[in-house]
């Protein structure tokens, strides 16, 4: 695989909601969901990647849709970032000889931390979209309702609809107060709801006096509505001019109708402005269709340059360096491109990675063919191989196991072998060493005897705790339990997975026997130990288990990284300078790695012999 800037798919946005008026709602779909346009006030690419995760934290826990398009652009440059450390890691690899397929990048804790922030904003972004859907789908209902008690009124009025008036304009109040629907019912609701509202008024047998009066009340609300709509032409945001414009519209939906004569002039008055803005939101989206347009030319002008790339005449590591240098020039270019149109967005990354793909695989081709080191490499091995399974029935413990792990330092240092070799030797070498250490485990197991057979003793207290009944003497009971309590102290150490366990199980039983003395006896009661406080005869235990856990979960997190480093090393030659430098800085890192290690590992056996 080559070093390509692979894009990243984004999440899509949700869409702008689809107005009452007429809009191209393809083509607006198509433009909000493209990754190239998002707005932020902030240049996030002259921060590092430690610097990002701070300003990630300070971001998420604001409201999401106020913080989106920051979170995102984030996202973007942090793993724009990272991919540059990745690729320059795996050059360093790559001129040292290394096999492209073999990388591993080391594992980064910087990432996996942006990777749980990141989670954490989606899941919050997710639940919040589906509190508003669901709040939706109520309103829908609450608003089908209202339709259903209008409809009743309208078609099983036995006379005088005058009757219903003041109920129906209560359901029309309540409807004004019901937040928003789904998009996709917003039409055929409001259809229904002015049908009603029109039908309703005009069974209505009142005085042409009142009637006029809720004509002007409406015919001044919609008349503001349009002066609103109007000076939306003057804003300067295309964008928010639209959201505003669709919330004119449900404003305008839920008033009810104007008189006859009026009625088609005020609507072709509110629905000219409606169309100026609409213009005005096509036309920010058609210029940036011709950006991408235009971006597609460019995209398609580097492919048919890196195609036509006669890298043939390449035959020694000067050539391969300097087409090399062209190459990653050319992909720089790509990077700067923004987005193509979204339908051959798509076919045209494949085109570009394809002909990029084809270079790297003959530069890859050359320096496989070039390789006579590999055979060399190959003897050297099997050369370890050979004296490790000397040692490996050896029982000289100490020398023995330092003895392996020099044969192992040297192993790392040795250049790579042919693939078909590599496994067969590694697994053949790894497994004397395996073998030899897994005999000296076993000549260790009589302490791990030890501490299993104290676990069942610990066992057998606790069982003679849950068994043990009170005596008539109150101050006998109590030293009675006091025994066992000292008697649990004397025995040793058990496995380290069972202390905490059967310590709580023990802990449980005697505070359920010392409850069970202090039931009724208040006098009693200050005589006795109270929970918890029972160690040494009643004096309160302070134990080291938190303290303990603390240390053994940084011992294993150096363990780890001691293993991630002596894995990444096996893939480096010492053949060049470079080469040899990355390996001395990794082996210095090993070693004080391990340094930690042994101190934690003596402040665990201090505190145990303490426990």
């Amino acid at each position: 695989m080559s070093p390509l800037d692979l894009n990243k798919d984004l999440e899509n946005e949700t869409p702008i909601t689809e107005s009452i008026v007429s809009v191209n709602t393809e083509s607006t779909s198509e433009i909000i969901n493209s990754e190239e346009f998002r707005i932020t006030e902030n240049d996030y690419n002259t921060l590092s990647l430690n610097e990002l995760i701070e300003v990630l934290k300070e971001i998420v826990v604001k409201d999401v849709e106020e913080v989106k398009d920051d979170v995102e652009n984030i996202k973007q440059i942090f793993y724009k970032k990272r991919k540059v450390e990745i690729e320059e890691f795996k050059k360093a690899y790559l001129e040292q000889g290394g096999e492209e397929e073999s990388f591993t990048p080391v594992k980064s804790e910087i990432e996996e931390s942006f990777k749980v922030i990141l989670n954490e904003f989606r899941s919050k972004k997710s639940a919040l979209t589906a509190q508003i859907e669901k709040e939706k789908e109520k309103n829908l209902q609450e608003k089908q309702a209202i339709l259903t008690a209008m409809k009743s009124m309208v078609e099983n009025d036995s006379g005088d609809a005058s009757t219903h008036i003041k109920e129906f304009k209560a359901l029309q109040e309540k409807w004004r107060t019901i937040g928003q629907i789904p998009q996709t019912a917003v039409n055929e609701l409001w259809k229904q709801y002015n049908l009603y509202q029109e039908s309703f008024w005009d069974l209505i047998k009142i005085n042409n006096e009142m009637r006029e009066y809720d004509f002007k009340k409406n015919l001044e609300a919609k008349t503001l509505i349009c002066d609103a709509a109007e000076k939306l032409a003057n804003e300067t945001d295309v964008i928010l001019a639209f959201q505003k414009l669709q919330k004119l519209h449900e404003e305008w939906h839920d008033l009810g109708p104007v008189s006859r004569e009026l009625r088609e002039q005020i609507w072709s008055r509110f629905k000219e402005a409606t169309s100026v803005i609409n213009k005005k939101h096509q036309g920010f989206y058609d210029a940036q269709r011709k950006i991408e347009e235009d971006n597609l030319e460019l995209k398609n002008a580097l492919c048919e340059k890196i195609e036509s790339f006669d890298y043939s005449q390449c035959n020694n590591y000067k050539a391969w360096d300097e087409a090399t240098k062209t190459m990653l020039e050319w992909q720089a270019q790509w990077k700067s491109i923004g987005f193509a149109p979204r339908k051959v967005n798509q076919k045209i990354f494949e085109r570009y990675r394809k002909a990029c793909d084809a270079f790297f695989a003959a530069k890859s081709e050359f320096y496989k063919q070039s390789k006579n080191e590999l055979n060399v490499n190959a003897d050297k091995k099997k050369a370890l191989c050979e004296q490790a399974e000397a040692l490996k029935d050896s029982t000289e413990w100490k020398a023995t196991a330092d003895k392996l792990s020099e044969l192992q330092k040297e192993w790392k240092t040795i250049g790579p072998v042919a693939k078909k070799l590599s496994d067969e030797l590694w697994a053949r070498f790894i497994g004397a060493c395996d073998y030899f250490f897994q005999q000296k485990n076993k000549s260790t197991s009589n302490h791990k005897s030890i501490e299993h057979e104290n676990l069942a003793k610990k066992n057998e207290m606790i069982a003679k705790v849950n068994a043990f009944v009170k005596t008539e003497n109150h101050q006998e009971s109590v030293q009675l339990l006091k025994d066992m309590m000292n008697e649990w102290n004397t025995i040793g150490h058990v496995p380290f997975k069972e202390k905490d366990k059967v310590y709580k199980e023990f802990r449980a039983a005697i505070d359920n026997q010392f409850e069970l003395l202090n039931a009724g006896t208040d006098k009693k009661r200050a005589n006795t130990p109270s929970k918890g406080n029972y160690k040494d005869g009643g004096k309160k235990e302070h134990r080291p288990s938190s303290e303990r856990d603390k240390l053994y979960k940084a011992y294993e997190h150096l363990k780890s990284e001691i293993a991630t480093y002596e894995n990444n090393i096996g893939f480096f030659t010492s053949s060049s300078k470079k080469g040899g430098g990355l390996i001395k800085e990794m082996e210095d890192k090993i070693t004080t790695l391990k340094q930690e290690c042994k101190k934690i590992e003596l402040q665990i056996i201090e505190l145990d012999e303490k426990g």
